[in-house]
């Protein structure tokens, strides 16, 4: 029987994403109305997907997301905890055509903490994002700010999602308790909303695994 692991960040009013970002404002419902309250939030909150939309004009946002590309997807994590830089070797030997890759560097443990927006986060390098696509991966996940470097020497590129989204892969942001996930034997899901004209948005990221 398959145990769900959930790998996904809670969503609170008033939290910080990444220094930066608008603070979610939630309401709670009245039982009277019956209208289960409300929340206020940019799309690039909590543990959230990105779609090519968010990188380029013409990609595809959250209503065209076939739910084959986030979801009952074949999942392996990738160790690159102490690494700041990611390259392609991390990726080396490892079989990744039609699965999920889950990077695991560790950096969740600073969550909603000031060091958990420090320019100096774990990130992929460009070439280890064609690695990827060249590999086969349909969608590209992280348990840190994101999958590019934010450092002022970057000077705001971002060609890591650019590489991986321009390629139809999905990228999964702020993702949290992958050492709680084996190297591989689970499947992983991160289904948003069907939200016609947004390209990210935040997911219930979990993994099944056996």
């Amino acid at each position: 029987m398959s145990k769900p692991v959930d790998v996904s960040h809670q969503i609170t009013d008033g939290m910080t994403t990444r220094p930066g970002l608008p603070e979610p404002h939630i309401t709670e419902g009245s039982a009277a109305h019956g209208d289960g309250g409300g929340v206020t939030m940019a799309g690039a909150t909590g543990t959230y997907v990105e779609m090519p939309a968010h990188r380029y004009r013409d990609g595809a946002d959250l209503a065209d997301l076939d739910l084959d590309r986030v979801a009952d997807l074949p999942g392996v994590v990738v160790d690159a905890a102490g690494a700041r830089q990611i390259g392609p070797e991390a990726f080396a030997g490892l079989d990744l055509r039609g699965r999920a890759v889950l990077v695991r560097t560790g950096w969740d443990r600073h969550w909603r903490t000031e060091s958990y927006g420090d320019h100096d986060h774990p990130h992929l390098t460009e070439a280890a994002a064609k690695t990827l696509v060249e590999a086969g991966a349909v969608l590209v996940g992280i348990d840190s700010v994101g999958v590019d470097d934010t450092s002022p020497a970057a000077e705001g590129a971002r060609p890591v999602r650019a590489v991986l989204l321009a390629a139809g892969i999905p990228v999964v942001s702020h993702l949290c308790l992958l050492g709680e996930l084996p190297a591989e034997g689970f499947r992983f899901f991160a289904v948003p909303a069907k939200v016609r004209g947004l390209a990210a948005f935040p997911v219930r990221a979990f993994a099944l695994v056996d």
